[in-house]
């Protein structure tokens, strides 16, 4: 075989690698003709050792190791990477290794063809199916950069597609070309030139080990900075790096919050306290208020019992009202101490939103509980002005009490 018939076949294999976008799967000559070729010395699929003496353009000239035969190597069969020139592979001198592809053992002429590219091919998916059986983390390096991922070199081309680049959608892919990536093996077909691979498992696993340090560096009591990233119904979740915290509504601030959104917005930077770290169950409990001074705290450091002072009445219930005397600071008007008469229901002598004079009877620094009363901020009406309810001023002609029950009352203190 003439060196022109091997850069015939070498023209012919570079168009088949164009026309069908991936690499050339060799096709071995097994007829009875080659056979007879064939020497005892070398036979197809052998591994041969050679030392390059000649670089033309497309293709590679050795001398085989303790044999006459000499060994050529066309440009395609030097690499499965894309390349111009053999110069950029291999130089003169260098010592170089492959499988036989074909063999010619003629009377004068003694040529093998054979690939480091199989070679390397053959050792590559070897290490692959190793990785893949043992889970183990290999690196290549970002050749190509298509529409529905990398193509990558890990010995061969593999790809990893774009939904098993990252755990978070990845808009802009060329960033990723040239670069070295660690990945993980997903799937192999060496007969079929297919090679899989995963780097979200690499992404994924990095980031459980980081939630696992932060978490065991989470200190309950400590203040941190965090970022709001999502509201519910019953509080926030706040975002400390490799995981996030829930801040429960009550403990978004001392004012009584009746919607999360009224305290805090998604992407606001806040300070949390720490109330409790579950690592187990990678659960943190937060609160914004408790990061803060507390307004009872200065309330306390203001005022004492006895003081007399302006609110809002903020609710109602049965029981009594409950009444703002500074922002974060509420205070219980029992219902007893609404008024000096008789009051059934607060809601019959009060309103929400009502200012009102109140006195503090108590306060509580432990349990943050002020008692309040409106009642002794006003004169306790005298006995003749108690006596008022039972007088009749109208101009009715009926019967009056007296009329009904005479001198019955005279003796009566009232």
């Amino acid at each position: 075989m003439t060196t022109e018939n091997i850069l015939n076949e070498e023209n012919n294999e570079e168009n088949n690698e164009e026309n069908n976008g991936e690499q050339v799967n060799e096709e071995v000559n097994t007829s009875e003709e080659a056979e007879s070729n064939t020497s005892s010395e070398f036979e197809i699929g052998d591994t041969v050792r050679g030392t390059v003496y000649k670089i033309e353009d497309k293709f590679v000239k050795a001398h085989i190791e303790d044999s006459d035969f000499e060994g050529i190597v066309p440009i395609s069969q030097l690499t499965n990477k894309r390349i111009e020139r053999p110069e950029e592979i291999v130089s003169e001198e260098d010592t170089i290794e492959g499988v036989v592809i074909k063999v010619e053992n003629e009377e004068d002429r003694k040529n093998v063809i054979f690939s480091i590219r199989k070679l390397d091919e053959t050792n590559a998916y070897d290490t692959l199916q190793s990785a893949k059986d043992n889970d183990e983390t290999i690196t290549g390096t970002v050749m190509e950069v298509v529409k529905a991922g990398l193509v990558v070199d890990v010995g061969v081309r593999g790809f990893i597609p774009a939904s098993l680049l990252s755990d978070a959608y990845i808009e802009d892919l060329d960033q990723f070309e040239g670069q070295e990536l660690e990945v993980k093996v997903e799937d192999i077909e060496p007969e079929k030139n297919r090679v899989i691979l995963n780097r979200k498992r690499i992404v994924e696993a990095e980031k459980a080990e980081e939630r696992k340090k932060q978490l065991e560096n989470l200190e309950a009591g400590s203040i941190v900075e965090g970022e709001v990233v999502r509201i519910t119904t019953f509080g926030a979740f706040i975002n400390l790096g490799e995981v996030d915290g829930l801040a429960h509504i009550s403990e978004l601030d001392y004012s009584r919050v009746e919607k999360v959104e009224d305290a805090v917005n998604i992407g606001d930077k806040v300070q949390v306290k720490i109330l409790d770290v579950d690592p187990e169950q990678e659960r943190i409990s937060l609160s914004l208020k408790q990061a803060q001074e507390s307004p009872f705290s200065t309330f306390v450091n203001e005022h004492s019992e006895g003081d007399v002072l302006e609110g809002t009445v903020k609710r109602l219930v049965d029981f009594g009202a409950f009444v703002e005397v500074t922002p974060g600071v509420e205070g219980l008007v029992h219902v007893s101490e609404i008024s000096h008469e008789h009051v059934a229901t607060p809601s019959d002598v009060l309103k929400e939103g009502q200012t009102v004079t109140v006195k503090i009877l108590s306060l509580n620094e432990d349990s943050e509980k002020v008692s309040l009363s409106i009642k002794e901020t006003t004169e306790r009406p005298s006995r003749e002005e108690q006596a008022k309810v039972y007088r009749d001023d109208s101009d009715d002609e009926g019967p009056t009490l007296g009329d009904v029950f005479g001198d019955r009352f005279r003796d009566l203190d009232i």
